[in-house]
């Protein structure tokens, strides 16, 4: 009989993250949602696989920016029309598509291949602080990776009972 553990479904078993973008810098953030999207965070990965978890990013309006970069940022974006170049400043940006701010820097810093459009996919970016329908799939926090008092609620019946006489 062998004793040989495999790569479990479990292993693979993809997780919600909730992560608050207030006064956080949008390239060290990026580059965290990136890591979580492409799934180096577990130790199943492997670079050919789509192994990573969905990152749910809330208040995506109070995002911070380092040094004149909200003076200076410009996204260009072109029709493919000739003189179709599109240019929007930050600041614009900010006002009407804040959640596509932080796609746009994390799609910076995914690799550049046939996953990326389906790791984007697992991202999902809200301006304000509701995030609907996902709410009820977050398992995880962001800041330590520790799972959510809903969820411990949901699956421990002591726990229950002791959060209701609170």
């Amino acid at each position: 009989m062998s004793q040989a553990v495999g790569n479990t479904a479990l292993a693979y078993a993809r997780v919600w993250h909730h992560v608050n973008a207030s006064d956080r810098v949008l390239g060290k953030l990026a580059e965290r949602i990136a890591l979580v999207l492409m799934g180096k965070h577990k130790p199943v990965y492997d670079k050919s696989l789509d192994c990573g978890d969905y990152v749910v990013v809330t208040n995506a309006k109070h995002i911070n920016v380092t040094g004149r970069k909200d003076e200076q940022l410009v996204y260009r974006k072109h029709t493919m029309f000739p003189g179709g170049l599109k240019e929007t400043e930050y600041k614009d940006m900010m006002e009407n598509k804040p959640y596509e701010i932080i796609r746009h820097a994390v799609s910076g810093m995914l690799p550049k291949n046939k996953l990326r459009e389906r790791r984007l996919e697992r991202l999902k970016v809200f301006g304000g602080s509701n995030m609907g329908i996902y709410r009820g799939n977050i398992l995880k926090r962001w800041e330590d990776g520790t799972l959510t008092e809903d969820y411990i609620l949901k699956l421990d019946p002591k726990n229950r009972m002791k959060a209701k006489a609170k």
